[in-house]
């Protein structure tokens, strides 16, 4: 029952909504420095280099003739290769480096 409860509590907490939170910046700097960030990440994703694209699900066919999706894994498979989650973890790393934190929203 306990490890219901903590499933249960851990499956809450990674619902709560999150905000950039900075003590000496005020909304209107906080929504400049956000939008620097991710019209910053979003060029700096766009120039990655052709040769390293990420290669996306492949639908291959198991040894009964039933076709399945996977993602291709292994030591050629890139770790950033999804453009929109490379793009989050550079405006991450931005806000990050200007002091920001990432802390719950406040209800209400």
């Amino acid at each position: 029952m306990r490890s219901i409860a903590l499933l249960a509590l851990l499956v809450m907490g990674g619902c709560t909504p999150a905000q950039w939170t900075r003590q000496d910046a005020s909304a209107g700097q906080l929504e400049r420095d956000l939008k620097e960030c991710r019209d910053s990440a979003f060029w700096e994703a766009q120039g990655r280099p052709f040769g390293f694209q990420h290669v996306g699900p492949m639908v291959v066919q198991d040894s009964t003739g039933r076709r399945f999706v996977v993602y291709p894994a292994g030591p050629f498979a890139d770790p950033y290769g999804d453009r929109f989650v490379e793009e989050s973890r550079l405006a991450h790393s931005c806000m990050r480096n200007r002091g920001y934190q990432l802390a719950p929203a406040p209800k209400g």
